[in-house]
C-alpha cells in the first residue's frame, strides 16, 4: 500500500526540487525517503531505481523548459524568435540548476521517442529554425551549435565563470546577434549525385 501519499509524480517531482536545492547530483533514494519520512524500500513501489528516477527529473524538467520555449517563441520567428528561445532556455537554466542538470542526461532514445515533451522540443525548436531555410543535415548541425553555445554560456555563467567586467547579458546578446547572422549564412552541405 502508498505510503504518505506517494506517486510516481510526487516523488518524481520532490527529487526534480531536491536537484534544484542540492545539486543533481545529490538526488539519490535515501535522500527522497528521508524527505517523506519513509524507507528507502517504500520508494521502489513508484520507481524502478535510481537511474528510472533520474530519468523521470531529466522528462519533468525538459516539459518545463520546453513549455517555457514554447510560450516565449509563440508568434515570433527569425532573430526574435531565436532571442525568445535563448532567453527562455538561459532564464530555466539559471532558475532551476539541477533541473536544468538533469536534461543534460543520456536518456534512453526509446524513451525520447515515446515522449510528449522531448517530441514538442524537437517541433518547437526545428520550427524556430526553419525560418532560416535550412534542411537536413544542416538543421542537425545548427540545433548543436545551438545546444553547444546555451549549454556552455550558461554552465560558465551559474559556475561565475565570466570574471570579465563586461555585463554578462551584454555579451549573450551579442552571442544570440552572432548566432543570427551564423543562421543566416550558415555553410550549406554540398549534396552529392551518388
Amino acid at each position: 500500500m502508498p505510503r504518505a501519499g506517494l506517486t510516481p509524480d510526487r516523488v518524481t517531482a520532490a527529487a526534480a526540487d531536491l536537484a534544484d536545492e542540492a545539486g543533481f547530483e545529490h538526488v539519490t533514494l535515501s535522500a527522497l525517503a528521508r524527505h517523506f519520512g519513509v524507507k528507502d524500500a517504500s520508494l521502489y513501489s513508484h520507481v524502478r531505481n535510481l537511474q528510472d528516477l533520474r530519468t523521470r527529473v531529466a522528462l519533468l524538467a525538459g516539459g518545463e523548459m520546453i513549455d517555457r520555449i514554447a510560450a516565449a517563441v509563440a508568434g515570433r520567428s527569425g532573430k526574435d524568435a531565436l532571442a525568445a528561445f535563448a532567453g527562455a532556455y538561459r532564464e530555466y537554466a539559471l532558475q532551476h540548476p539541477g533541473r536544468y542538470a538533469a536534461t543534460q542526461i543520456r536518456v534512453d532514445p526509446a524513451l525520447v521517442t515515446d515522449s510528449a515533451a522531448m517530441l514538442r522540443t524537437a517541433e518547437i525548436t526545428y520550427g524556430m529554425l526553419r525560418a532560416y531555410g535550412l534542411d537536413e543535415p544542416d538543421l542537425t548541425d545548427a540545433v548543436r551549435l545551438l545546444r553547444a553555445t546555451f549549454h556552455g554560456y550558461c554552465a560558465l555563467e551559474s559556475a561565475g565563470g565570466f570574471g570579465h567586467p563586461r555585463a554578462v547579458q551584454a555579451s549573450w546578446d551579442r552571442a544570440i546577434d552572432a548566432l543570427h547572422i551564423a543562421l543566416e549564412h550558415w555553410p550549406r552541405e554540398e549534396k552529392s549525385d551518388g
